[in-house]
């Protein structure tokens, strides 16, 4: 027996120019199994096929991004950038000092 799953969901692209295409996206799910009736096994020996249509629909509308968005996120980047080094420079400072004043109260013992 074989049975497979079609699950459907509309979806409307529109583009930047304004053009609207009108399409599904689909996922399929296939299951098989052995059905005969001298082991007692349920189900009738096929192939089905079984459909489930979604009842919401998917908008995908194309953007542009401005240049301020751009420029905004490339400053995002570099202050995190930023942050990071300086927190592992605050990092190695502080460990190096810890290290420090260990290897100067060894000396003095």
């Amino acid at each position: 027996m074989y049975q497979y799953f079609v699950k459907i969901v509309p979806t409307i692209y529109v583009k930047t120019d304004g053009e609207v295409v009108k399409t599904n996206q689909f996922s399929v799910t296939r299951h098989e199994k052995v059905a005969n009736g001298l082991i007692g096994d349920q189900g009738l020996p096929g192939v089905f096929v079984l459909y489930e249509l979604s009842p919401m629909m998917v908008k995908f509308t194309e953007k542009h991004r401005s240049f301020t968005h751009f420029l905004t996120g490339v400053c995002a980047i570099i202050g995190g950038v930023f942050t990071v080094a300086g927190l592992i420079d605050s990092l190695i400072y502080h460990s190096a000092r810890v290290i420090q004043k260990k290897i100067e109260l060894g000396k003095a013992s």
